[in-house]
């Protein structure tokens, strides 16, 4: 069952097993060695030097050989972090005589801490087993950890079976949270799931929720996520830290802000002071919830206790919501206060300037980044200054940049130049992007060729408009459901086109009808040249009059206070249609209109939108 446990070596963080309830290796050899209290299984100051003479002195007195005596020496080698610690912790116990389970674990312990050697610790356990020691409820956290750090899933369910087979699987909170997590860590976020729902309830602990929270955020299962987050509160468990950033990160993915909200409220009542972890996670759940001012508060809050991240988080929220300007004058101040701007940085000011139409001043930054930071650019990189150069016209120059990417050609830059030649109606050259897409490795998608279709029939080509449509299913390109959602008392509310499933339908199409009358008497037009249908102009008009931004608009003024935001999230880009619908119900209502679309976010106040008419 373990013999295929020894593994490369690979780069992953997880959580350390609680291992508390125990008396630690240094607590409990100390007791029982007093002649050797000099040394403790802490990292000593003096290093390597101290432990070689602590070590030298055992050796004088017979005692080296005596897992007894030679504990505290072998956990303050194993859990040091001075050069050349683990291989003197590895000669230690390489002389003990018969060491015992206890000794194993330290060892362990020693390899998985940051990663430093998972794979060793497998083959340590392995090497356990044929020596006849018994492993104990201490010993699997540990080597889950390691297969966790691997990414070894078929290994950690052999010692799953092998926790199952000794009796430690169940009844055991050390162990079920550890599979928890490395189930997690390993994305399997079903499985992660039964380890948690094969514990009884009185087993779990705020670590087991914590685990499993984090699995379902590994996995981008957002709303799985949130689901879990309020059972963990409905049954009385205090969130702890881990368990507020997993629900903060799901907050921010699904835009429900006010969930994300009653998190920070609760992070204010039970944390003395927020740590710059968790006020970063507030900044990006903020920005990705259509609050910009109040991540611009956290953020300005947090003093001196601002690191890359958290002015990545910050750029990124700005770059969201189309403030160039600010995004620019955030970074200036990460230069100015001695911070190294990183990739993840460049990328969110990049985007900031492609998303305001700040020409000069993203070449400028790329230049600054290779020449001044000494950053290589990457794909990402190279797509954004695509898409700055083709959203401010100049196509032909996106075209050739991207034919000369030392990284090659991408999906991301063809597709972000066919996102262009829509917005400039160049259909040439959008057949090229799409013929390169089809090119690279079948990376065009079904969205992609409805671009080009929807361009070709407000051309009026209607043959070619349908002779793409057919090609996208005959390529078997299947185009996921478009859908707009509004949060009203934290629930999030979805709604596709033409959607009569909600349970209050009819009020919904009553307020619709109410809004568009509205609009017309002050002289609205629908717009529905983004209408790719052959049809005429009454059906046409329905397609767009119950559209899924606008229903979800409706219910949301249905159904929050008169002075709330509305807060609507589609999977859509922004149309011209519902942009213009939008910019009247912000003006005529007398209601702010958030929208976070598949780009970015458009912020409708008084008939105008931040975005100003550049997206």
């Amino acid at each position: 069952m373990v013999g295929g446990l020894v593994l490369p070596h690979s780069q992953h963080q997880v959580a350390t097993p609680r291992t508390t309830a125990a008396p630690s290796p240094s607590t409990q050899a100390l007791e029982q060695a007093p002649c050797c209290t000099t040394v403790s299984a802490r990292p000593a100051r003096g290093g390597l030097d101290e432990v070689r003479k602590a070590h030298a002195r055992h050796i004088k007195l017979g005692l080296d050989r005596s897992p007894r005596h030679a504990r505290p020496l072998l956990a303050a080698c194993a859990l040091g972090d001075w050069p050349g610690s683990m291989e003197y912790a590895a000669a230690i116990f390489a002389t003990l005589d018969e060491p015992e389970a206890f000794d194993y674990n330290t060892l362990m312990r020693g390899h998985v801490v940051g990663g430093r050697d998972p794979a060793a610790a497998l083959r340590l356990y392995v090497d356990m087993l044929q020596n006849g020691v018994d492993p104990d409820g201490y010993t699997f956290p540990f080597v889950l950890k390691a297969c966790a750090q691997l990414a070894a899933s078929r290994q950690g369910r052999q010692l799953q079976g092998h926790a199952m087979k000794l009796g430690f699987s169940q009844h055991d909170e050390h162990v079920q949270n550890s599979l928890i997590s490395f189930y997690g860590k390993c994305g399997e976020a079903e499985l992660a799931r039964r380890a948690f729902e094969q514990m009884e309830a009185g087993e779990r602990t705020a670590a087991s929720w914590s685990a499993l929270l984090a699995a379902y955020t590994r996995a981008g299962l957002w709303a799985e996520c949130l689901e879990a987050f309020g059972a963990m509160v409905r049954d009385g468990w205090r969130p702890d830290e881990s368990s507020m950033v997993s629900a903060l990160s799901a907050c921010a993915h699904l835009g429900a802000y006010d969930v994300g909200r009653s998190v920070h409220c609760a992070l204010l009542r039970n944390t003395v002071r927020l740590n710059t972890f968790m006020e970063t996670s507030l900044v990006d759940m903020y920005a990705k919830c259509g609050c910009i001012e109040k991540a611009t508060a956290v953020f300005d809050g947090m003093d001196g206790a601002k690191n890359v991240w958290t002015y990545s988080a910050m750029v990124s929220g700005l770059a969201l919501h189309g403030d160039g300007r600010k995004a620019l004058q955030v970074f200036h101040a990460m230069v100015s206060e001695g911070h190294r701007p990183d990739e993840a940085v460049y990328v969110g000011v990049l985007n900031a300037c492609s998303r305001s139409g700040l020409l000069d001043e993203g070449l400028r930054c790329f230049d600054r980044m290779r020449l001044e930071h000494i950053v290589a650019p990457n794909a990402q990189h190279y797509g954004c200054m695509v898409d700055l150069m083709a959203r401010a016209g100049r196509l032909e120059e996106a075209r050739a940049l991207i034919g000369n990417m030392p990284t090659g050609p991408t999906d991301s830059a063809w597709r972000s130049l066919l996102n262009a030649c829509r917005i400039h109606g160049d259909i040439e050259l959008a057949e090229r992007a799409l013929r390169e897409l089809a090119r690279l490795g079948g990376a065009a998608n079904a969205g992609d060729y409805i671009i080009l279709a929807e361009m070709q029939a407000r051309a009026k080509n209607w043959d070619a408009a349908a002779a793409l449509r057919v090609e996208a299913v005959d390529r078997g390109l299947a185009q996921a459901q478009s859908f707009s959602a509004v949060e009203v008392h934290g629930r999030m509310h979805r709604f596709v086109s033409q959607d009569r499933s909600h349970p209050r339908t009819a009020d919904i199409y009553e307020m619709l009808h109410q809004m568009e009358w509205q609009l017309r008497f002050d002289g609205y037009k629908p717009d529905t040249t983004d209408v790719a249908l052959d049809v005429d102009d009454e059906e046409k008009r329905r397609a767009v009059a119950a559209h899924s931004q606008k229903l979800a608009m409706a219910f949301g003024l249905l159904s929050t206070p008169e002075e709330a935001p509305v807060r609507v999230v589609t999977n859509l880009r922004m149309s011209k249609e519902c942009h213009a619908y939008s910019a009247l119900i912000s003006e005529i209502f007398g209601r702010e209109v958030v929208v976070r679309d598949r780009n970015r976010f458009h912020r409708f106040r008084r008939g105008a939108c931040s975005c100003g008419n550049y997206w």
